[in-house]
């Protein structure tokens, strides 16, 4: 019986090719991209001249056309060396799905096209007031003639003055709540556009991560991609499918601790031999692995249903996104105590990687709301 959790060739040859390149192009600079807060230019390049900076784009607009698990194995790879520029690919996708599921074929022709020839695509939710609780968001678009007029500002967002087109959530009708919300295209050329200051981060240094202001941004109706008032719904249903990329960054980060941890591991003599030989450690190693193991099955599986539009989507991308990032941040986290002094200086890898993991955590949801989204949805897995 041909094994059910046997990768098929062409995503076992998609890993290969990817993890060649990020071992060629994109590690020899994951240190300096951390240490300086700079952006992984050299990663974009490498990314985008292979067809990865966004290969979720069908193929009729230029893209690769990769299904949700190709993308996963991509940003898993890419993560494993170079957190920040696994965000190339996700912030990418997390930008566009908005578009790819609610906008019409006109608008898609018109934003994912130049996105598959490298613009950036970003995704505005949260604002300063309104994080987890998405839906209390004060910024407001209000009709103008045939278009719209609007004034806000979000926080936290990926590659903001970097990305050229941003989906914005914004307030239609404040009195419904989040049933007046609409989701629009934003372009970074917009008259009233502009940008914050860099947030200083723990992690992820090489993203940028700014606040975006709107200025009496005036756009015709053709910006909006989704029906008034359903922007909302339209934000969420987007999670569902890009949850499963953080989980998939989680993995990557994971996966690149561990092997500097067992290769240290075996280097690395006390008391005359390798720390490996010392069952505390063997422990920890295999913990790690374990924990990797179970958090790829869940996320591959939460990949596949994001493909087919499960009815158990919602539970599967909040568990992955939950599990693999807690994994992460637990084997990030060892495998500092692995190395000891070496790992919690910048020396080695793993003290970066332990800083990223912690950001996982945190958006796209915190792991306490997606624990309340599983719980929320409970019927879809009895």
């Amino acid at each position: 019986m041909e094994s059910l959790f046997t990768l098929p060739e062409e995503y076992q040859a998609l890993r290969e090719s990817v993890r060649a390149l990020a071992d060629k192009k994109i590690q020899p600079f994951a240190h300096d991209v951390d240490a300086n807060a700079r952006f992984p230019q050299e990663a974009l390049d490498a990314l985008q001249s292979a067809g990865l900076a966004a290969a979720h784009v069908p193929t009729q607009y230029g893209g690769e056309g990769a299904d949700a698990l190709g993308v996963v194995i991509i940003i898993e790879e890419v993560a494993r060396v170079c957190a920040s520029s696994s965000l190339i690919p996700a912030v990418n996708k997390l930008g566009s799905v908005p578009l790819m599921l609610g906008g019409n074929e006109e608008q898609k022709k018109r934003w994912l096209t130049p996105l598959a020839q490298g613009k950036g695509f970003s995704y505005c939710l949260s604002e300063s007031e309104a994080g987890s609780d998405a839906a209390a968001m004060k910024t407001r678009a209000v009709r103008k003639g045939d278009g719209w007029v609007l004034n806000g500002s979000k926080k936290w967002i990926s590659h903001a003055g970097f990305s050229d087109f941003y989906t914005v959530l914004a307030s239609t009708d404040p009195e419904k709540g989040s049933k007046g919300i609409t989701a629009f295209v934003v372009e970074k050329s917009d008259a009233g556009v502009s940008f914050g200051a860099h947030e200083k981060k723990m992690g992820f240094k090489g993203s940028p991560t700014r606040e975006v202001y709107f200025d009496n941004v005036e756009f015709g109706d053709d910006r909006r991609i989704s029906e008034i008032g359903a922007g909302f719904a339209l934000a969420m249903k987007t999670l569902d499918h890009t949850r499963i990329t953080i989980a998939a960054q989680a993995l990557g980060i994971a996966q690149g601790a561990f092997e500097v941890a067992t290769k240290y591991a075996h280097e690395r003599k006390q008391f005359g031999k390798p720390i490996f030989d010392f069952q505390a450690v063997q422990f920890m190693l295999a913990d790690m692995a374990m924990e990797i193991a179970a958090a790829r099955q869940l996320t591959y599986a939460a990949a596949s249903k994001s493909e087919d539009l499960a009815s158990d989507l919602t539970f599967f991308s909040a568990a992955s996104k939950c599990y693999a990032t807690d994994v992460a941040m637990k084997v990030t986290t060892d495998a500092v105590q692995v190395l000891g002094g070496y790992g919690y200086v910048s020396d080695y890898p793993v003290e970066r990687m332990m800083r990223d993991a912690k950001l996982t955590q945190i958006y796209e949801g915190t792991n306490q709301v997606q624990r309340l989204v599983m719980a929320r949805n409970l019927n879809s897995v009895l």
